[in-house]
């Protein structure tokens, strides 16, 4: 698709995260941009405004009257939404979000031609994006990229329209449109380098197993051209599973003795991680950044490998990953309770996530008790990871679980409920609390007074992380 006739894009429910990284690269690229979607804050509200984008409160056909092409969400009723319907009508192109990503990094639109760096598997795509795109930043090869959160301190906003020849890019896994279009985002996406973090099994609205999402990502490497690379964690029987139906070229990385590269001594701190690397007998020393955990570490080994893979030197892409901050919603800091206590705020809303981030907040923090907010996310995954989701909480000294945020693609289920899971989780012997509203949990921990050697982390993919935000509000 060119651009010569093309002037004016419009986004239907412009606040996702995967709207908001493009309509900021089309707004950089020249474009004129408009968006609409629902008056509901959300955590692209600022990004969008700081790049003069403001967008139309609701949907009407009004929106799209003198627009030359619409790019729709899978959220909003997708292609049925009564704006893409009027573009239908009136003969106005119309794009998908995930064919959108994949015309934008093809560059075409753009009148150039990228190398797409592409990230996908099932946790970690938005941070090992992130550090990706920072350390090429950090080295002045302005890349073009599209990451799915709000803003990130070592970028600045989510999207950018750079000038250099890469373009990294979130890859994901969820169809198209779950009605119209049930082909995976990421296969509309050409890449040259794919990363994939890790095979495992989340999705169940539309994945019945890991393997077809396994199958999902090995047609996806497979698009990898013959010059090109993947790179996959191999660490785990899923992951070697997946590796091993992969015939193209391939590097490894993880903490396991038989992958091409292999993270040794990850030590942290709440404010920064050390960590050592070595290939086959060679040593590579040690790398720093600015947040915690070893699945970060492992991200930032993808990160790494990727800037070998392209050509940077080793001390130049050490000088990048230490200037990565962490992205919105990835254990952010949030704030200090006036009782003394530290807010953290976290996307995770798996169970292996769950388990993850907190191991990674008890090594950081191990004098602090930790008081997990968690809201899970859609009815099909709570119900269908349940027994998992009762035993993610070991390293959390109490668990505060708020009612299902069910997802705009689902209907409420009244037989079913999270108090079913505090149920469960308190046969593992954790003090568990339900509570029905957000307004009740903030209540609830305003009246604990938690002290300064406690840690309140909110957790999950739903509207949890205004819990926080009202916390700090006093």
């Amino acid at each position: 698709m060119k651009n010569k006739n093309i002037k004016k894009i419009h986004f239907v429910g412009i606040k996702g995260v995967g709207m908001t990284p493009l309509a900021i690269i089309a707004k950089e690229a020249g474009f004129i941009v408009t968006g609409s979607d629902v008056a509901e804050p959300f955590i692209t509200d600022i990004e969008l405004t700081k790049s003069g984008i403001n967008p139309f409160i609701g949907f009407s056909k009004e929106n799209v009257r003198d627009v030359d092409l619409v790019i729709a969400t899978g959220a909003h009723g997708g292609t049925e939404n009564i704006e893409v319907k009027e573009a239908v009508n009136s003969n106005i192109s119309v794009l998908t979000q995930g064919d959108a990503l994949g015309i934008f990094q093809d560059g075409e639109i753009f009148g150039k031609k990228y190398k797409g760096i592409c990230i996908a598997g099932s946790h970690g795509k938005t941070t090992t994006t992130a550090i990706i795109a920072t350390i090429l930043k950090e080295n002045n090869l302005n890349p073009s990229y599209a990451i799915g959160t709000g803003e990130i301190p070592s970028l600045g906003l989510s999207g950018h329209f750079g000038q250099g020849k890469y373009f990294v890019a979130e890859a994901d896994e969820y169809f198209a449109d779950v009605v119209n279009n049930k082909t995976p985002k990421f296969l509309f996406l050409n890449p040259f380098i794919v990363v994939i973090t890790n095979v495992d099994y989340d999705h169940p609205d539309i994945y019945e197993s890991v393997g077809e999402i396994s199958d999902a990502l090995l047609e996806f490497a497979k698009k990898i051209p013959p010059d090109g690379v993947l790179i996959v964690n191999g660490d785990g029987e899923e992951n070697r599973k997946f590796i091993a139906s992969f015939n193209g070229r391939k590097i490894t990385y993880g903490f396991s003795p038989n992958n091409d590269y292999i993270l040794e001594r990850v030590n942290s701190s709440p404010e920064k991680m050390f960590f050592w690397i070595k290939s086959k007998e060679t040593i590579l020393g040690e790398f720093s950044m600015q947040i915690f955990g070893e699945q970060n570490a492992q991200n930032a080994l993808a990160a790494i490998i990727v800037g070998l893979e392209i050509g940077l030197p080793i001390e130049k892409i050490k000088k990048g990953l230490s200037k990565f901050k962490g992205t919105k919603r990835r254990s952010e800091f949030i704030g200090n309770l006036e009782s003394g206590g530290l807010v953290y705020d976290d996307y995770a809303h798996h169970p292996k996530e769950i388990k993850e981030t907190l191991s990674a907040f008890k090594k950081s923090f191990p004098k602090f008790r930790i008081i997990t907010i968690f809201q899970p996310h859609m009815y099909s995954r709570t119900k269908k990871l349940f027994n998992d989701f009762s035993n993610s909480f070991p390293d959390s000294d109490e668990v505060l679980i708020t009612e299902i945020f069910p997802s705009f693609r689902e209907k409420k289920d009244p037989d079913f409920s999270s108090s079913l899971l505090v149920q469960e989780i308190k046969k593992f012997g954790k003090n568990a609390i339900y509570f029905p509203a957000l307004s009740d949990v903030v209540k609830y921990v305003t009246s604990q007074k938690y002290g300064k050697n406690t840690l309140v982390i909110t957790m999950g993919a739903g509207d949890i992380y205004k819990v926080g935000e009202k916390l700090l509000d006093g």
